[in-house]
């Protein structure tokens, strides 16, 4: 446990915009057609929210990560509605899988501008549905809103998830110091009692045996 809240003090000592500055470029990327895959966005968004101690660091990271994923909501949009369908056979959809881009479209025939906004919190999907849906000759103007919306709700989620668990790792720590000297005695204790009936029962077994050789 200290080595984990010893991790996340030495990232929290790190230069504010310096953190800012990469977790707003993988969260850009994530949200790029197929990037997300090279760049865990998401992972590192949650490890660089651990160092949100302070309202005005909450505000300033929400804002950055939500501008950074719909500027890459918004790059995956404007290759669909350059290449269109033709991006389903492109090398890098093949990889995740055509599957994928198909259940995308399909969202998006279903509930259109609103597929935007619930893709944010779907995996895999997200970094298809902004292509998709440029593909589709869905409208930049429905397009925006959806995004934003969904960007602001899924970085504030994973920046409020983040800032928590750093909190509660510094706490468990905290608690685990202790209780750990309790336990320690407590063991101590149950080891020292263990050994003293070990040896009571093995002087027990030999009194009989010396009795038979005086008799």
């Amino acid at each position: 446990m200290a080595l984990l809240t010893d991790a996340l003090e030495g990232l929290a000592g790190l230069p504010q915009p310096a953190v800012l500055a990469v977790t707003g470029a993988l969260t850009l990327a994530e949200c790029t057609l197929g990037v997300g895959f090279i760049a865990p966005g998401e992972s590192a968004l949650l490890l660089a929210a651990t160092t949100v101690t302070t309202v005005p660091r909450f505000l300033v990271m929400w804002l950055v990560v939500s501008v950074c994923a719909v500027a890459g909501d918004s790059i995956g949009y404007f290759l669909g509605r350059r290449y269109g369908d033709r991006l389903r056979e492109s090398k890098v959809v093949r990889k995740l899988g055509q599957e994928h881009w198909d259940k995308a479209g399909a969202l998006l025939r279903r509930r259109g501008a609103w597929a935007v906004f619930f893709a944010r919190f779907m995996p895999v999907v997200r970094t298809l549905v902004p292509a998709s849906a440029g593909a589709s000759k869905l409208e930049y103007r429905r397009f925006l809103p959806a995004s934003i919306a969904g960007a602001v709700g899924w970085s504030a989620l994973h920046i409020g998830i983040g800032s928590a668990a750093g909190a509660s790792a510094k706490y468990i720590e905290s608690v685990f110091n202790g209780v750990m000297w309790v336990l320690l005695a407590g063991a101590i204790a149950i080891g020292a009692v263990v050994v003293l009936r070990r040896r009571r029962k093995a002087a027990r077994a030999v009194e009989p045996k010396e009795l038979e050789e005086v008799a």
